[in-house]
C-alpha cells in the first residue's frame, strides 16, 4: 500500500476567508478603494484596516494613501508576491478538492470481484 501524498501547502496569510476574499477581489483589479473593499468583504473599517496591515507586512498587498478632493482615501493593490501566493494557494485548494474527489470515487467503487 502506498503512502498518501501530503496535501499541497496553503498560504498561511491567505488561509483566512476574509484575507482570501480580499486577495481574490484585488487580483481582478489594479487597485481598489478602502470603502469598496470593506463593502465587498462585508466587514468593519477596523477589521479591514487590520487585515490590510497584516497583508501589507507580509508583502501580499500594497497600500496607498492620498486625497480625493479634500477627503483622505486609502487604496490597496495586490503585489506580485501576493498574486503568486494567491495562485499557489488556489492551486493547492484545487489539488485538495481533486484528491478528495478521487478518494470518494475509490470508496464508492467497492472491492474488486473475486470470481
Amino acid at each position: 500500500m502506498r503512502e498518501p501524498a501530503s496535501p499541497p501547502p496553503l498560504d498561511r496569510e491567505l488561509h483566512h476567508p476574509t484575507r482570501l476574499a480580499l486577495a481574490a477581489y484585488l487580483s481582478a483589479c489594479g487597485e481598489a478603494e478602502f470603502a469598496v473593499l470593506r463593502d465587498y468583504c462585508q466587514i468593519s473599517d477596523s477589521t479591514l484596516s487590520k487585515t490590510l496591515s497584516a497583508l501589507e507586512k507580509t508583502g501580499h498587498v500594497s497600500v496607498r494613501k492620498g486625497y480625493l478632493g479634500k477627503r483622505p482615501r486609502t487604496w490597496a493593490s495586490l503585489t506580485l508576491t501576493g498574486r503568486r501566493s494567491l495562485a499557489r494557494h488556489l492551486a493547492a485548494l484545487e489539488e485538495i478538492a481533486a484528491a478528495a474527489r478521487r478518494a470518494a470515487g475509490a470508496c464508492t467503487e467497492g472491492p474488486p470481484d473475486t470470481a
